[in-house]
């Protein structure tokens, strides 16, 4: 597996990481515990070294799972996780939206939790999961900057910030990574976001980075989720949905067809040819999809394929909104 560094920030690790939380909320009923610990080591002797999590998926339970399968590997690998949420706050009890919670002392709370169950005693990447309009920003980078001198969290992280708030950050301490949703579907950060982490120097690290799947081809417009998929509530994926955007996973497979790929590698090597400092995290519960995922790294694309793809792309209007607007209002602030 070929490493990457972050942007500017001297984080190396594999150019395509692993996005652990569907192994245990998101994406149905949790699976197996001992046969994602399987799963995950099998990872590090693939060669990747980048694992997300955060306190909020399960919630708890993910770090836990994370936490435990890395403990014997603890030095060969990378683990980020987030903060930003209230988990003692039942988010049915808020019309269905997540509480936010970047008050400094729960901040501190968090990391110190998260320390435990990740069986570690330094964070490598803390992300703020969402941003929170009413704690200033400058008072949340504060207090991560404490962390961090304190030695118990080593990166500063965003997760969907907004670009001034990504600056007014960054000014207190740097800003190491954007986590972003960011794929051949949703392109909204080459706007602004991805020139502004150009300027200063910040990696991106792409979740849902094959379009929560439906980009690897595997997703039709008959498809059906569990209750506890959290994609029955987005609107990109309704079946009339799913029926208009099956055009973008044709094109995909097109263009895998040529290269002897798979659409999802394709899509995957897209977003690496996009800039050096990109690190996808694709989520996976399989191995032979770990394996594909991985294969991404491998794929060689030209600049004529890639103005192919955006050609193509141009053409092709995707229906749905990526999120219900209560989640949407968190992202971009």
């Amino acid at each position: 597996m070929q490493k990457r560094v972050l942007g500017k920030s001297g984080l190396e690790v594999s150019a395509i990481g692993l996005g652990c939380m569907g192994m245990s909320f998101g994406y149905g009923a949790p699976k197996e515990k001992q046969e994602m610990i399987s799963l995950i080591r099998t990872a590090v002797e693939r060669g990747v070294t980048f694992f997300d999590t955060a306190e909020v998926y399960g919630p708890f339970t993910n770090e836990e799972l994370v936490g435990e399968a890395l403990a014997p590997l603890r030095d060969q690998v990378v683990i980020a996780t987030k903060f930003g949420f209230d988990t003692s706050v039942d988010p049915r009890g808020s019309k269905g939206a997540p509480v936010l919670n970047s008050r400094p002392e729960h901040i501190k709370e968090v990391a110190e939790a998260s320390l435990k169950r990740l069986k570690t005693d330094v964070i490598d990447l803390f992300y703020q999961h969402r941003v929170d309009p009413d704690v200033p920003i400058e008072d949340v980078a504060g207090t991560v900057k404490e962390l961090i001198q304190e030695g118990k969290v080593k990166y500063f992280g965003l997760s969907e910030a907004g670009v001034q708030t990504i600056r007014r950050a960054h000014a207190v301490q740097p800003v190491a990574v954007l986590q972003s949703e960011y794929s051949l579907w949703w392109r909204r950060p080459e706007e602004e976001v991805i020139p502004m982490l150009d300027e200063l120097g910040i990696g991106l690290v792409p979740y849902s980075p094959l379009g929560k799947g439906f980009l690897t081809g595997k997703i039709s417009d008959d498809t059906t989720f569990d209750s506890t998929d959290f994609r029955t509530l987005l609107p990109r994926f309704t079946p009339e949905a799913r029926k208009a955007n099956k055009t973008l996973v044709d094109l995909l497979g097109t263009i895998a067809a040529r290269k002897n790929a798979t659409p999802a590698q394709i899509a995957l090597g897209w977003l690496l040819a996009q800039k050096s400092w990109i690190v996808p995290i694709p989520g996976t519960t399989k191995l032979h999809r770990l394996d594909e995922n991985n294969g991404a790294a491998t794929i060689e694309l030209t600049s004529a394929d890639l103005r192919d793809i955006d050609t193509a792309a141009a053409r092709i209007t995707v229906e749905g909104a990526r999120y219900p607007e209560r989640l949407e209002q968190m992202t971009g602030r």
